[in-house]
This record gives structure tokens, C-alpha cells and sequence, in this order.
């Protein structure tokens, strides 16, 4: 009951379902970082983001203070000693932390492992993974203290796979396993660890791969119509999906939402002879 009674007073307060809350978001100048930062300072959160991309950052930050709370970091999430000081800022600024989104991460080009390097497999590890650790690690402290949540940004790819994908699909299967594991671990702390796996998301770094297409148009089309609702989601659903886990979600721990359309739904072709990387986009 007393669950209840928190989440419909964050409701009923104005519609402002994280008020006063702090949350720092990683890539979250662009994409699904970036609708995350705008979800959340909607709803009345403090929010801390991180990115490389240091001009967009800024930018982003003065838009996002019209709104509400929010404050930009420049960070290179494979550097440990930044990561730290991010945690370190956002918690000297805003006296805690209640949410942690790991989102930052890349997708190398669409090839077969013959192609990739174990130095490329190195490096997108370092950023899509170990740089979930790094931050979860640092965090936690203020995290227990204020017995907050994480949500790590996984991929659909990490559970079923995708032509052409094979380190980006293994980095994000790994983000599956270690939300599961530490949910186990955090529990006893009152921290709930949970993820999101979405299928195919309208963003810049999606953009990219359609426009190296030999027809953007017809690629776009073919990517939304990888999911049954026929489109594609935004960040800005991503952003939603994080806000449930973090605000009402307080039942949820190790738990993934598959954020996906119905991309998995249903009987299709599934063969890849001669369509390599043109099956899937995520």
C-alpha cells in the first residue's frame, strides 16, 4: 500500500511523475538518450546527462533549462576517471541520485565476423559495456543511499539476433545477463536494477545506415515495416519506458522490457542467403 500511495502522489502532483528526483542519463545528447533527458525533465527530475558530442550537449542542455532541471557533462564514456567525475558532479550538484539510464553506446557497420578485428571487438566492448559497468559501480553508492534504480538501454539484438551483428549483438546480451545479475546482488540494498530492448528506433545514428542505402526511402519503409505496428518507435518512447521502470515500476527488478512493436512477432522468411544486413536494424 505504501507503493501505491507514492506512485498516485507522483501522479497527482501536477502530472509530475519523477519531481525532484535526479537521474543522470549517458549519450544523452542524441537519440535515445536524449528523449530519455527530455522524458524526465518533463516530469519534474533533475537531470544530469553525459556525451561526447560536447557542441550538441550544450546546446541540448540550454533547450532542456526552458523546461526544467538540466545539466550537461562532457564525458568520454571509456575513460574511468570521467565517468567518475560525472557520478561525482551530478551527486556535488544535486545532493543525490535517484536514477541512473546507461545509454551511451555505438554500432560498428553491418558485417560478417571475418571482417571485424578482435581490436573493434575491444573497443565497442569497452563502450557499450564496459562503460555500463564503470558507471553502474561508481553510482551505486548514492544509489543505495537513496535506494534508487538503473536502467541499462539493451538492444533487441541481444536476444534474438541480427545478420551482420554479431559484436554489437554480443555486447548487448551482455548488458542482459549483468541487469540480471546485479539486480540479484543490489537487491538487498532496496536498489532495482531493470533494462529496455528496443527493436528498431527512429534515431540519428539509425539514419545514418539507411542514407548509406542505395535507396534511403525504400530502406526507411523496409525498417518500419520490421515491426507489426508498422512503424518504427521514437526516443521519446524509450524516455517512457524508463520513467515506468524508475517511477512506478517499483515491483520490477531484473526485469527487461522489450520494446519492439511486435517486431518478434509471427512466422516470417528467414533466410539471409545473399541479404546480409539488410534483415534488421537496431
Amino acid at each position: 500500500m505504501a507503493n501505491k500511495n507514492f506512485v498516485e502522489d507522483e501522479i497527482s502532483n501536477h502530472g509530475l511523475r519523477y519531481k525532484d528526483k535526479v537521474v543522470l542519463v549517458t549519450g544523452g545528447a542524441r537519440g535515445i538518450g536524449r528523449g530519455c533527458v527530455e522524458v524526465f525533465v518533463k516530469n519534474g527530475a533533475k537531470v544530469a546527462f553525459c556525451d561526447i558530442l560536447e557542441r550538441e550537449g550544450k546546446v541540448f542542455e540550454e533547450e532542456q533549462r526552458l523546461v526544467g532541471e538540466a545539466m550537461f557533462i562532457p564525458c568520454d564514456v571509456t575513460n574511468e576517471e570521467q565517468i567518475k567525475m560525472v557520478v561525482k558532479k551530478t551527486t556535488e550538484s544535486f545532493g543525490r541520485l535517484d536514477c541512473l539510464i546507461n545509454n551511451a553506446g555505438s554500432h560498428p557497420d553491418i558485417k560478417m565476423i571475418d571482417d571485424f578485428t578482435a581490436e573493434d571487438f575491444r573497443q565497442l566492448l569497452n563502450i557499450n559495456l564496459v562503460s555500463y559497468f564503470l558507471f553502474c559501480k561508481h553510482a551505486l553508492p548514492h544509489l543505495r543511499s537513496s535506494h534508487g534504480s538503473i536502467v541499462n538501454v539493451s538492444s533487441m539484438v541481444g536476444q534474438y539476433g541480427a545478420s551482420g551483428s554479431v559484436t554489437y549483438g554480443a555486447t548487448k546480451g551482455a548488458i542482459l545477463a549483468m541487469t540480471k545479475s546485479l539486480a540479484v546482488d543490489e537487491a538487498v540494498h532496496g536498489v532495482r536494477v531493470n533494462s529496455i530492448s528496443p527493436s528498431t528506433i527512429k534515431t540519428p545514428m539509425l539514419d545514418f545506415f539507411l542514407n548509406q542505402s542505395e535507396n534511403p526511402q525504400d530502406a526507411t519503409k523496409a525498417a518500419a515495416d520490421l515491426q507489426t505496428l508498422g512503424r518504427m518507435g521514437t526516443p521519446e518512447e524509450c524516455g517512457e519506458a524508463c520513467l515506468f521502470l524508475a517511477a512506478e515500476g517499483s515491483f520490477c527488478t531484473g526485469v527487461d522490457i522489450l520494446l519492439s512493436g511486435g517486431a518478434e512477432l509471427g512466422y516470417g522468411h528467414k533466410s539471409q542467403t545473399g541479404n546480409v544486413g539488410k534483415g534488421y536494424f537496431a
